[in-house]
């Protein structure tokens, strides 16, 4: 099996700042420093570049997963999340590495000018290493957008189900859109923990945003206002519509027990009634 020659290495080592400014040439030109700074920019490209050098120099080079290459990994791992953030793709993040292929590609080249057959060689393991570091970052920047896409998922759910205090003892949860099995658990967890921070003896579910109504929306529903309940607190859905009501019908489902009202204005008119409050006009 073919191996990274000591000259390839000397190589390396003897033409870092070579390396290192054409490299960050091609990354400008092609693109990849966007939303960078040049002294980030700057930074990165030395940090990686030295420690490629000191993995190589410590033995090993065949595999990036040995122990030789954590320090390695760790750097990528850490750029990627950056560049995740720093709202690049992962195009331009894979092509931190790849764009280095042009300089050293070059440097070889020199190199190895007399020996075209060791050339060959050479140039195929350093572009297999390149690529093996390369799909490291792509797979570590595919996990850090997820991470990012969840977390502003569960801040949007938050953001999408906020409790607000009509009147003493009264909150309302205003709902817009589908009701899924993980929203109606941060519905459950908002609308509860207000219940136990406010000592409200009603609250309103406001479905007049839901723009369908079905059985497995329904059963979601009805746990939240179970879960009320057992908080010792009463419930009233409103927002009940007349295609949502006809489609409840249809269904055939059990909304016995559930208070139901047409619109917030009468919700919150029953439930001021309920706490013995009565509201006129000034005269």
């Amino acid at each position: 099996m073919a191996t990274l020659q000591a000259r390839t290495l000397q190589a390396l080592q003897q033409n870092q700042q070579a390396l290192l400014t054409q490299w960050v040439a091609s990354l400008q030109a092609s693109g990849g420093s966007r939303n960078l700074k040049e002294e980030d920019l700057q930074h990165q490209a030395s940090s990686f570049l030295g420690l490629i050098v000191a993995a190589l120099d410590g033995g090993n080079g065949q595999s990036v997963a040995t122990e030789n290459w954590a320090q390695t990994r760790q750097f990528l791992e850490k750029l990627s999340h950056s560049r995740a953030l720093a709202g690049q793709d992962s195009r331009q993040t894979a092509n931190f590495i790849f764009a280095l292929k042009g300089p050293l590609f070059a440097l070889l080249q020199r190199e190895y000018n007399e020996e075209p057959a060791l050339l060959a060689e050479q140039l195929w393991e350093v572009s297999e290493l390149l690529d093996t570091l390369g799909m490291h970052t792509i797979a570590t920047f595919q996990k850090s957008r997820e991470a990012v896409i969840q977390r502003q998922q569960e801040e949007l759910l938050e953001l999408s189900t906020p409790v607000v205090k009509l009147w003493d003892g009264v909150l309302a949860l205003p709902m817009i859109g589908t009701l899924d099995s993980q929203r109606t658990q941060v519905v459950m967890e908002s609308l509860l923990q207000r219940i136990v921070d406010t000592g409200s003896e009603i609250a309103i579910i406001d479905i007049t945003g839901v723009p369908t109504v079905d059985t497995l929306v329904a059963q979601h529903l009805l746990k939240t206002v179970t879960a009320i309940r057992l908080m010792g607190a009463d419930c009233i859905i409103s927002g009940v519509r007349p295609q949502i009501a006809q489609t409840i019908v249809h269904l055939g489902l059990d909304l016995q027990g559930v208070v139901t009202k047409a619109n917030l204005a009468d919700a919150l008119a029953l439930a001021l009634k309920r706490l013995g409050v009565s509201v006129s006009k000034a005269v």
